[in-house]
């Protein structure tokens, strides 16, 4: 017997769902992969002491590691503190540092866990900032704080940074000067205006060929210092074009949830890492998906990876930034917490009609792990909102 439910429809009409799709199985052992694979991972809200869920949203720091534990099973790496994990929509500084340390703590005792950390100037309102050097001494802290945690560092886009700099030069001499001091490589982040609007103009042009020129100058004077770049402008074309362009040894991350298939397959010759926060939400598929590309099998690869890019570009549909709403919404129905609350009650962002057809493409994917569970917290929150 189908499992089945009512779900809302966009016209305003409900329909009886029936589940079709076949739970993906995670694999028993770790996997390897030839891609390197980091997933942007979220953080559990404490529903039971979030008094104050705008203001300063309380962490389940238990269930927050639990779900690194699960990702680094499955074979990835952990890109910890970044905007999945609500960086400067819920989660502020000082509880980036908490989880940060409790991220590094937790890989110490797993044989072969990597992670890599953000770090930005979220701690500095952007309207405070009064020029380039408030901006790097905000750099700076960060950093230091990372590095001192024995992490290794993704240099995040600033908000402080894109409001006060007046060309591309100012962004070279911020980025060089926290390249040079930087301990080991890091990796840079390109994260388009979709994402965070306060972003738009980065690099110091709102003309892609411009600011990837900017961005190629900055890498190649301090490509000793650049592991690689991810790049989250949700356009294959312009994150080719940055791959084809990077220098020797210097790596591109692909960061588009809109086209990740086909960028990590690559083209024969030249072809993406990733760094996502789809990971997050896809887990069990993309860790069989990479596990096949990396035997060989890409046909395999393609059957398992492709269903999911439907779901992955309905839940980063404009506005993008919502997308940790769908998120934890799929953590949620897969039993990896007992609520579907978030920071700041960033699960109001989507509307229920949103969250009908995560659930469907979550089916026919694969992503739902645990259909009847799944079922049973659907319908509770289609219930909540009249429905059934």
């Amino acid at each position: 017997m189908s499992l089945s439910l009512k779900l809302p429809m966009p016209d305003g009409r409900v329909e009886t769902y029936a589940l079709s799709g076949t739970p993906h199985v995670a694999p028993a052992t770790r996997p390897t992969f030839n891609r390197i694979a980091y997933a942007a991972a979220h953080v559990v809200s404490d529903p039971l002491r979030d008094s104050d869920p705008w203001g300063k949203p309380s962490i389940d720091w238990d269930r927050t590691i639990a779900y690194r534990h699960h990702l680094w099973s499955l074979g990835f790496r952990i890109a910890e503190a970044m905007d999945t994990s609500q960086r400067g929509m819920g989660l502020d500084w000082t509880g980036a540092q908490e989880l940060i340390r409790q991220s590094m703590a937790a890989s110490r005792s797993v044989e072969g866990a990597d992670l890599a950390c953000g770090a930005g100037t979220d701690h500095l309102d952007p309207a405070a900032a009064r020029d380039l050097d408030d901006v790097i001494r905000a750099y700076e802290t960060q950093v230091e704080f990372v590095e001192s945690q024995g992490g290794r560092v993704i240099l995040m886009a600033s908000r402080a940074l894109a409001r006060v700099a007046k060309s591309a030069d100012d962004y070279r001499k911020v980025y060089r000067r926290m390249l040079s001091q930087a301990k080991d490589k890091v990796i840079l982040h390109w994260l388009g205006d979709m994402f965070d609007p306060q972003l738009r103009g980065y690099w110091g042009s709102e003309k892609f060929e411009d600011a990837l020129d900017t961005v190629l100058t900055i890498i190649g004077e301090n490509r000793g210092k650049v592991e690689g770049i991810k790049i989250s402008l949700l356009d294959n074309a312009r994150e080719i074009e940055l791959r084809n362009r990077l220098p020797e040894g210097v790596l591109c991350y692909t960061g588009d949830d809109f086209n990740y298939a086909e960028l990590i397959e690559g083209d024969g010759e030249k072809y993406s890492h990733a760094l996502l926060g789809i990971f997050d939400a896809v887990a069990i598929p993309a860790s069989l998906a990479l596990s096949a590309l990396a035997s060989g099998d890409t046909a395999r690869f393609r059957a398992i990876i492709e269903p999911t890019v439907p779901l992955s570009r309905r839940i980063f549909e404009a506005p993008t930034q919502y997308y940790k709403a769908g998120v934890v919404f799929l953590a949620w129905l897969n039993g990896h917490q007992d609520h579907f609350m978030m920071p700041a009650g960033m699960q109001s962002a989507r509307g229920i009609t949103h969250y009908a057809d995560v659930f469907r493409l979550a089916d026919r994917s694969g992503v739902l792990a645990n259909p009847d569970l799944a079922v049973r917290r659907m319908a509770h929150l289609t219930g909540v909102y009249g429905i059934g």
